[in-house]
Order: C-alpha cells, then structure tokens, then sequence
C-alpha cells in the first residue's frame, strides 16, 4: 500500500537530517548518504556487505544516470551478469540480500522513493 505523502519524520543522521514519509522511505532522493543507508538497513535487520553495496551503487547510478529508479528487472540483470547467474539464480541472489524484497528493502536502503506499484520481486 503506497504511504500517505502527508505523515513524515525527520532522522537525524551524522550526514545531516533527512525527511522519510510513513514507510521509511527517502522523500527526495537527493538526499541519500551512506548514512541513511546503513540507519535503513539498521532498520530492516540487514548488516551490509560488499555485495549488497554493489547492487546500491548500481541503483544509486542508475538513478543519476536516467533520472528514475532501477525497475527490479535492471537490477536482476546486473547481478546475473555480475555472478554469471541465470534469471531464477539471480532472483534468488536478490532475495538472500533483501529478504523482503526489492521494493520493501532495496528501494527504501538505496533511498528510492516508494514506489507506487512495482512488484516485490
């Protein structure tokens, strides 16, 4: 369910504060730091590793590079060339990441915007 633009929070991080809607995630991605990331992983249980900044720097250049957020499929995508895996190995590598899915922890980790209607996986 898509969180209501209207309930916020502010998180002060040693990068500086940042405004979160109700679900956690960043409301101007611009303002993401390493900080946030490892406060939100914090958050969602996930103690970061090489391997899951690797696909955070690959969403985070993405988003600079084309001005919206990587659709899980480009992710996949990467990671399969990144391991050599094929697309269900790949999904399963995404999932021993991020437990709870792309969107639920990737997205909010990375300082994506929630997502209006993109699937989990």
């Amino acid at each position: 369910m898509r969180t209501r633009p209207d309930i916020l929070s502010r998180i002060d991080l040693p990068s500086g504060t940042v405004t979160v809607d109700a679900h956690g995630y960043l409301t101007d991605p611009n303002h993401w730091s390493r900080d946030f990331a490892e406060y939100t992983a914090r958050q969602e249980d996930i103690t970061l590793t090489d391997r899951h900044w690797e696909v955070i720097d690959f969403m985070r250049q993405y988003l600079d590079e084309h001005g919206i957020a990587a659709d899980a499929r480009f992710v996949l995508k990467f990671l399969a060339k990144r391991d050599n895996l094929n697309k269900h190995d790949a999904k399963a590598a995404m999932f021993d990441l991020f437990p709870y899915g792309y969107v639920k922890q990737a997205c909010k980790i990375a300082g994506m915007k929630q997502p209006r209607a993109w699937s989990t996986g």
